[in-house]
């Protein structure tokens, strides 16, 4: 048995008494009559682990006996399969007596106590075996820690803490352990309580723990053990065990510890091993914390810190501590060193002074600062040692000795310049020297002085640069040398852009024993005579320039400011002074005046002085101008000028170049200049116009310029005419006439629109302008509608162009209908914009009723359900009366089956007539449609027929042709009133059989027929065909003969008409379609009844859709109403139901687009108001918006109705049902006779009258 754990039996021994055999399907003894009743192998106490498989033994000696198991007092019957226990059944075999009762996945329930019955029988009584256990054990399945499994716990060593522990639902109730760091823990109470479940239990258990340093890191461990566990289950945590660290250690570098000099790095290492958390390290010097960083090593559980500090000599004494902790720690723990240190001195002083003159005394005194240990001093002078005066010995800073030493020395010229040094030295400091140099400056005299420079009374010019230089042998300190003019000292003037540098001084050189410093000079009046000396101490040297300069100043003095036109004024010219004397003259504007000599003045600069003067009577003419005053020097070939400029006052006065007639445009700016002399200026210009004042501080359109002009914007031509100027000013007034031209665009006052007259008359029309000004050409006609890249209308050749004044004629003679439209008058007097004005020439005509073919048609089902709409469209001018008449009987529009709209736009007219109820006894008739106006009528008939097969298309020809295929070109029939598609059938006449291909799209009315081959020639037919039939391939006009051209001919269109005649066909050729004819019928004999229900299926279809276009189309009709070119499919307004089509050709049907320009919309396009069916309807706006167009020439009207290509869709076929396009030549139109007139429609079963 697969028993988990482990199983104990118990045999229990007594005696049994076999019972009889049993029924069939019981547990039953087989055992023979003769054999003893009883247990030969009694059940057992059994143990099993949950969820094992256990089998309790039951061997039983009974004959014909029933054998069942009972649990608990209750029987489980004697059904081997025990159904009421699923995972109950007998096991063995019941012919040897065994009975052993088989538990699968023992669960707690099956706990309990079992016994084997056996049934009493004829062999003897019942049996019954004793009483056994079968006992369940179950493990725990969790262990709940507190604190948390898996967690980790921070715990301070030596402190006391309980941990819990409690298991799950087990039997028998587990064992607890705990294991503290892999040693297990004596202090631990347990008690055992109920489980959730009947014979289950938990245990829980606490412990008290006090954790040590060593616990840090490991694991606290509750372990459960029960028989029912192989293994113990365990659950725990890890203990964080917080403890102080160890005392810190300070690790010195070298021997000598505390021993440091001045101005070493000093790395001091501080080491604390153990602790949780790792140790804080803080330094602090003389018990003050110092800035610290440490860093930790946890794989050795080390801190460290190194303190780094460069020694100074104030360290000397100082005392560094390494304070440890953490934050368990109950204080710190701390380690100290003591600095001694040697430390030099850090400066050397002399002093005294080390410069005397010769042969005196220089005093001394050299002082160390404070080092330790102390220092021993020696004098130096140059190579030489000296001995000294004293020498002294105090105490220092930071316990160190300050060193001095005095010495006199007798100074010699030879001295000066040698070194004097003082050294400190000491065995402490064997490998430094330490030193203080002083360079001895003896003092004594320059022994000469000169100057170098221009020789005495050399004549020189103002502005020449002059050089000097003075110069000295020997002394020290070196000479000063110092330049005087005129006994003050020269300077170097601040030099700036406006005054540039006259005077420049040079620093004092030296070369050798010679000392020089140059003086550059720009000589000027005043450095004439002047002393220039130098001096060095008590020597000194001198020289004296003599310059040659112009006058200095040059003076115009008057007796008067102020001068009127006849005052007279006296001028006189002074020059202050000049080297050598001047000339003086005036002239006026280049005028020599005559002159008078003045009398002389004392001159500065040593130079001298002149004056004259000249008398002069001035007129308005001489206001600004300008007096001049000549100075000449003949020996210096200069002149020096100076002028006096005349101010004159006098009242204004116009220039003569003052402008009398001014030019402007309207709506632009003028501007009136003023050409005005006064003095003062004038103080107010004053315009007025037309008597009234402009306002001089200006308008919304006008402003008076500083200088007085008059500008004017946005300029009317109510603005021109004479402005009037005022200008005054305090010596009087003047006054000037301005007139302004205002030149404007055209405007056209009035135009004679419209211009009628009947054909062949003759009429003037009128064109009248305003515009400024009038020229004899700026009138020029055109007529609106014609191309644009015509240089000229010739059009407008046979008319007269008559122009005269502010008028223009355009005169016509004889007037045809091809000059009927839109004239534009545009006169341009060279002023933007031109002026335009349109004309409309109406020429009445008779009306012409459009006749597209001799008889149209239009197509609807005569169910007495459909309605029929007929369109009749003319021109004519004035409005023309339509009337109707069915085979020539007026027809009664008061019948109310009859419903007329008329349309007028222009002179395009139009008449719908509304059939309703169309029947084909009374309606299938020819319908004559009569315009009349008072100047003549004109007709057109239409047959109103009944749906059915389409007519031929014409027209077919060959547009393009390549040796692989031919472009074709047709022209459709009338389509029957159904949508039509197109079929082209071909043979090449050396292969005789026949080829079909399909038009697509279904409303084209060209194709490219590929696949052919070169140099070939072939016969094609083209066929119509709509739901009810086929045009069939009789019409000869639908047949082409053509010959494909070879690989070597060029490709295109065909150069000559090809014919469309067919050739006669060899004899013989009729027997084909013979046999053709013969199979069809054979064909249709069998495929009759098929062919008509897939035929009656498909016309029902066609009914469905036609019924959805009559719908949707009446929608459509009542937003556009365009019944010539939106569709051949058109729905009546009253019935929504009938299927309308019309068509034309040429001579059946001819295209819109194949005659150009197509007409503009219509009015009857558009959805007309209800109520206003019987009513003539004249549409607003403009009568004649369009006459260029509505005016065309009879013989390029287009067509009646318009051909508008239909994409497939327009069909709406519903897009279910949809077939394949060619199959709608699967059946000839022959198959038709085939179907009973009742498989169609009503609507589609009309017929011609």
């Amino acid at each position: 048995m697969g028993i988990v754990g482990y199983a104990v039996r118990t045999p229990i021994w007594a005696p049994l008494i076999l019972v009889g055999l049993m029924t069939t399907g019981l547990a039953q003894s087989p055992m023979p009559a003769a054999a003893h009743r009883g247990f030969w192998d009694p059940p057992t106490n059994l143990t099993a682990l949950e969820g094992s498989t256990v089998e309790l033994q039951c061997g039983v000696t009974a004959p014909g006996s029933v054998i069942q198991w009972v649990k608990d007092g209750l029987l489980l019957g004697p059904d081997p399969r025990i159904p009421s226990f699923s995972r109950y059944h007998l096991e063995g075999d019941p012919t040897r007596g065994e009975f052993h009762l088989h538990i699968d996945a023992c669960e707690l329930s099956d706990d309990a106590e079992y016994e084997c019955q056996v049934g009493r029988s004829e062999l003897g009584p019942e049996l019954v075996s004793p009483k056994v256990f079968l006992s369940v054990l179950v493990p725990p399945k969790t262990l709940q820690l507190t604190p948390e499994a898996g967690s980790t716990v921070t715990w301070v060593a030596g402190q006391e803490y309980v941990v819990t522990c409690v298991s799950g639902d087990a039997k028998p109730a587990p064992d607890i352990t705990f294991f503290q760091s892999d040693q297990t823990l004596s202090d631990v109470s347990s008690d055992v309580n109920e489980g959730s479940q009947e014979k289950l239990s938990t245990t829980e258990a606490t412990a008290r723990v006090i954790p040590q340093s060593s616990d840090n890191g490991q694991l606290l461990v509750c372990e459960a053990s029960t028989p029912a566990l192989v293994t113990p289950i365990q659950a725990s945590f890890t203990m964080n065990v917080l403890f102080p660290p160890g005392p810190p250690a300070i690790e010195w570098p070298g021997l000598d510890k505390g021993h440091v000099r001045a101005g070493q790095n000093l790395e001091l290492p501080c080491v604390a091993r153990g602790g949780n958390p790792l140790a804080t390290i803080q330094w602090l010097k003389n018990g003050q914390p110092m800035p610290t960083a440490w860093g930790t090593e946890h794989t050795q559980a080390v801190a460290r810190s190194v303190l780094v500090i460069t020694v100074r000599p104030e360290d000397h004494g100082s005392r560094l501590s390494c304070q440890v902790y953490n934050s368990v720690s109950p204080g710190t723990q701390e380690q100290s060193v003591t600095l001694q240190v040697t430390f030099p001195p850090s400066a050397i002083t002399i002093l005294g002074s080390a410069s005397q003159s010769e042969n005196k005394n220089v005093t001394l005194c050299c002082v160390t600062k404070s080092s330790r240990p102390r220092v021993l001093l020696r004098w130096w002078l140059g190579g030489r040692q000296l001995l000294p005066t004293e020498e002294t010995v105090m105490d220092g800073l930071h316990g160190g000795h300050i060193s001095m030493s005095n010495l006199t020395l007798l100074v010699q010229r030879d001295d000066n310049g040698l070194s004097l040094t003082c050294e400190a030295f000491s065995e402490a400091f064997s490998k430094e020297t330490f030193k203080k140099t002083l360079t001895l400056n003896v003092k004594y005299p320059a022994q000469k002085l000169w100057i170098e420079g221009p020789s005495e009374g050399q004549h020189l010019k103002t502005g020449t640069r002059v050089r000097m230089v003075c110069l000295a042998i020997g002394g020290n300190p070196d000479p000063s040398l110092t330049w005087y003019k005129d006994s003050r000292m020269v300077t170097e003037p601040r030099q700036t852009q406006e005054s540039p540098w006259r005077v420049q001084l040079g620093s004092l050189e030296k070369s050798g024993s010679t000392f020089s410093r140059e003086l550059v000079l720009i000589t000027g009046p005043s450095d004439n005579q002047a002393k220039f000396s130098c001096k060095a101490g008590q020597l000194s040297a001198s020289t004296r320039l003599v310059v040659q300069f112009p006058p200095t100043n040059l003076t115009i003095l008057a007796n008067t400011s102020a001068l009127r036109p006849g005052d007279a004024v006296n001028l006189t010219c002074v020059s202050i002074s000049s080297n050598p004397p001047v000339n003086l003259s005036w002239d006026k504007e280049g005028e020599r005046l005559e002159d008078v000599a003045a009398p002389p003045q004392s001159a500065p600069f040593k130079g001298s002085a002149a004056s004259r003067s000249v008398f002069l009577r001035v007129s308005s003419r001489d206001h600004g101008h300008r007096v001049t005053c000549c100075a000449y020097s003949a020996e210096l070939r200069e002149t020096v000028n100076a002028f006096y400029r005349l101010h004159v006052l006098y009242p204004p006065e116009f220039l003569g170049e003052q402008v009398p007639v001014v030019t402007a445009v309207e709506r632009g700016e003028a501007l009136l200049p003023v050409r005005v002399s006064a003095n003062p200026a004038p103080e107010a210009f004053n315009w007025t116009f037309r008597g009234y004042r402009l306002s001089p501080a200006g308008g919304p359109r006008h402003r008076i310029q500083a200088g007085g002009a008059l500008q004017l914007w946005n300029v009317t031509r109510a603005d021109g005419g004479l402005y009037q100027l005022h200008c005054q000013n305090s010596e009087g007034t003047a006054e000037a006439l301005v007139r302004l031209d205002v030149h404007y665009a055209p405007t056209i006052r009035a135009l004679q629109d419209p211009t009628e007259v009947n054909v062949g008359g003759s009429v003037d029309m009128v064109c009248a302008v305003d515009a400024n000004p009038v020229l004899p050409e700026m009138f020029s006609w055109e007529k609106l509608g014609e191309e644009e890249d015509k240089e000229e209308d010739k059009s407008l050749d046979d008319m007269e162009k008559i122009s005269k004044g502010s008028t223009g004629r355009l005169r016509i003679h004889h007037a045809t209908l091809d000059q009927a439209g839109t004239y534009q008058c545009i006169v341009d007097n060279g002023v933007v914009p031109p002026a335009r004005g349109v004309i409309r020439l109406v020429v009445r005509f008779a009306p012409q009723v459009e006749h597209p073919t001799p008889l149209s048609k239009v197509a609807a089902a005569g169910d007495s359900t459909s309605s029929a709409t007929l369109h009749c469209r003319a021109r004519g001018v004035p409005n023309v009366i339509f009337t109707w008449t069915k085979n020539g009987v007026l027809l009664d529009l008061q019948d109310p089956r009859y419903t007329e709209h008329t349309y007028h736009q222009g002179s395009v007219h139009s008449s719908l007539l509304t059939i309703a109820n169309v029947s084909a006894a009374q309606d299938y008739a020819l319908f004559t449609c009569t315009a009349t106006n008072p100047l003549g009528s004109d007709h057109t008939n239409i047959q109103l027929v009944s749906i059915g097969r389409p007519d031929p298309p014409v027209g077919l020809k060959v547009v393009s042709m390549t040796p692989h295929s031919v472009g074709l070109e047709w022209k459709p029939g009338f389509d029957g009133g159904l949508p039509q598609r197109f079929r082209i059938r071909y043979e090449a006449l050396e292969r005789p059989g026949f080829l079909y291909v399909d038009v697509l799209p279904l409303q084209a009315t060209s194709f490219t027929l590929t696949g052919l081959q070169p140099a070939t020639r072939y016969r094609v037919w083209l066929l119509a065909s709509n739901a009810l039939g086929d045009s069939g391939f009789e019409d000869k006009g639908i047949q082409l003969a053509i010959t494909t051209p070879g690989l070597d001919q060029p490709s295109g269109e065909p150069d000559l008409q090809l014919p469309t005649e067919l050739p006669a066909e060899p004899p013989g050729l009729p027997l084909l379609p013979l046999l053709f004819a013969l199979g069809g019928l054979l064909l249709l004999s069998n495929a009759s009844c098929v062919g008509g229900f897939l035929w009656w299926r498909r016309l029902r279809r066609l009914t469905e859709g036609i019924s959805e276009k009559t719908e949707t189309g009446s929608e459509e009709e009542d937003r556009v109403r365009n019944e010539y070119d939106s569709s051949q499919w058109t729905v009546d307004r009253d019935t929504q139901s009938s299927t309308v089509s019309t068509m034309q050709t040429e001579p059946y049907y001819h295209p819109m687009r194949d005659l150009g320009p197509r007409l503009p919309p219509m009015p009857e396009e558009a959805p007309y108001p209800a109520g206003a069916r019987n009513e003539d309807m004249v549409f607003s706006g403009h009568l004649y918006d369009d006459v260029g167009r509505a005016y065309e020439p009879p013989g390029t009207w287009g067509p009646l109705y318009d051909e508008v290509y239909t994409s497939p869709f327009d069909l709406h076929w519903p897009e279910d049902k949809y077939e394949d396009p060619r199959g709608i030549y699967d059946q000839v139109a022959g198959d038709v006779g085939t179907v009973e007139s009742d498989s169609l429609p009503f609507e589609l079963r009309g017929h011609l009258v």
